[in-house]
This record gives C-alpha cells, sequence and structure tokens, in this order.
C-alpha cells in the first residue's frame, strides 16, 4: 500500500534526528503527522518547514500528559523514536540514569501502544514502528540500562505482532547501529562539533536519511506484508567482539576489542 494510504502518523522525538528526518518523511508522503517532543521551538520550526506537521509538545515520560495529548486521536502509523542514553556502565550510574532510560525507552512505547493500538484493531489499519538498536541485539561496552531497554522494545515488538493478530495491523522494528545525529553529544554533554569529531570523521555512517527511507519502505510494502525486522548498520561497523582478561598478580590485563 501506499504510505498516503495512511491518513495520521505520531511521531516521538521529532525534534531533532531520527524522529524528525522520519516525521518530514511521513508527512512528504502526505500523512498528517503528529509530531511529538519536548521543545516547542523545534517542533514549531520543523511545522513551518514542512507542511502536514501538526506540532504536539509532550514529555513520554509523564505518563498522564502522553495519555491526555493522544486521547481522542486515531492514529495509524506510531513510531516509538524518542531515546535516551548515558555513558558508562552501571558502575557509573546512579538511579535517575536508570529510571529515565526505562521511562522514556520502555514505559513510553508501552503506554503508546496500550493507548493506540485498540482504534487500530477496530479500524483493522495500523502500522507500529519501533527505533531500537543494535544493542538490542549485541552486547558490548555501554551503559546496562540502554542495552536492557532496547531489548525489551524488540520483545515488545514481537509480542504486539501477536496481540494484533487477526487484523491488519503491522509492526516493525528498525535496529540502527551509529547513525549520524545529535545524540552523541546529548549523551556525552559535549558540543556538536566535538561529537562529530569523535564519532564521525572519517567514518562512514548512515544518516538520518537512511533510517527515513527504511520506515518509508516497510509502511509503504503492500498491506499483506509486515516487515519485521531492519538491522542497520554501517558497513564498516561490526556488533559485538570477544575480550579475555588475564590476570597477573593484582593487575588485570585486557585482550581483545570490545
Amino acid at each position: 500500500m501506499a504510505i498516503s494510504d495512511y491518513k495520521t502518523a505520531l511521531v516521538t522525538g521529532a525534534s531533532g534526528g531520527m524522529g524528525r528526518a522520519i516525521a518530514e518523511r511521513l508527512a512528504r508522503n502526505g500523512v498528517t503527522v503528529h509530531a511529538l517532543a519536548r521543545s516547542a521551538d523545534k517542533l514549531e520550526t520543523l511545522s513551518d518547514e514542512v507542511p502536514n506537521i501538526k506540532p504536539m509538545v509532550c514529555d513520554v515520560a509523564d505518563t498522564d500528559a502522553l495519555a491526555g495529548a493522544v486521547e481522542g486521536l486515531e492514529i495509524d502509523v506510531l513510531v516509538n523514536c524518542a531515546g535516551v542514553s548515558r555513558p558508562g556502565s552501571l558502575l557509573q550510574s546512579d538511579a535517575f540514569d536508570i529510571d529515565e532510560q526505562i521511562d522514556v525507552n520502555l514505559r513510553a512505547g508501552l503506554h503508546l501502544a496500550r493507548l493506540l493500538l485498540p482504534g487500530m484493531m477496530e479500524r483493522d489499519r495500523g502500522h507500529i514502528v519501533n527505533i531500537t538498536s543494535m544493542a538490542g541485539h549485541y552486547e558490548f561496552g555501554g551503559h546496562i540500562a540502554y542495552h536492557a531497554t532496547k531489548a525489551a522494545m524488540h520483545v515488545v515488538s514481537r509480542q504486539l505482532r501477536v496481540d494484533a493478530f487477526g487484523r491488519r495491523v503491522r509492526v516493525t522494528e528498525i535496529s540502527p547501529g551509529r547513525v549520524e545525529t545529535d545524540i552523541f553529544a546529548h549523551v556525552e554533554k559535549i558540543s556538536p562539533e566535538e561529537a562529530k569529531k569523535k564519532y564521525f570523521e572519517g567514518f562512514e555512517m548512515p544518516q538520518v536519511s537512511d533510517i527515513a527511507d527504511a520506515v518509508e519502505y516497510a509502511v509503504g510494502a503492500p498491506q499483506y506484508v509486515n516487515i519485521g525486522l531492519i538491522e542497520l548498520l554501517p558497513t564498516l561497523q561490526v556488533p559485538g567482539g570477544l575480550r579475555t582478561a588475564k590476570r597477573v598478580g593484582d593487575e588485570v590485563i585486557l585482550t581483545g576489542n570490545k
């Protein structure tokens, strides 16, 4: 089916990065997009630049506010894209680091599905797209709460297919590797220029437009086709690795790559 066969979409994290690119792509395909994020200024800029955008200022971590924001809306396409991460391991974490990631990366997506899936089932038309991460499928150096929440959304994506069985409601998980976005600057609290130099210069990285391409492909597939999982990584990036620690007295020597 053409994307334009869907009438409305809700995209979280729509003020920047992948969320903005996805919201813009759906809107340019004729879908009325409710663009949800905390930044009113950025959403207003998006709506000024792109037709069919309806700004929705809301914090996805506020469940009551989220329920109020979507009350009465008929949403055909839900894109759960809002996400947060923290540097370091569990050993460097505090309670807020863990709770915020659970609230934004997992709880918000579950509640939005709870609120919007019944209407999709009733209309026999709908598509839920969950933007996860390779961190949900592979173990490597990173924040355990981020890995855990992304892995949980992988399971949510699978389970939603079971819950929606028998109706024309599709569920797609898009699992990116490193993508050139501003998330690295936010995570490490460094300037965009510093993040670009550290993570992107000299690398061949997918762009946010490539994630929007994946969403467009999945949502635009024929109604009888469900694209379940798209893993989208840089060609010059592989997940996983093997490390072995050797102890010499009190010294720990680490070998291999993360």
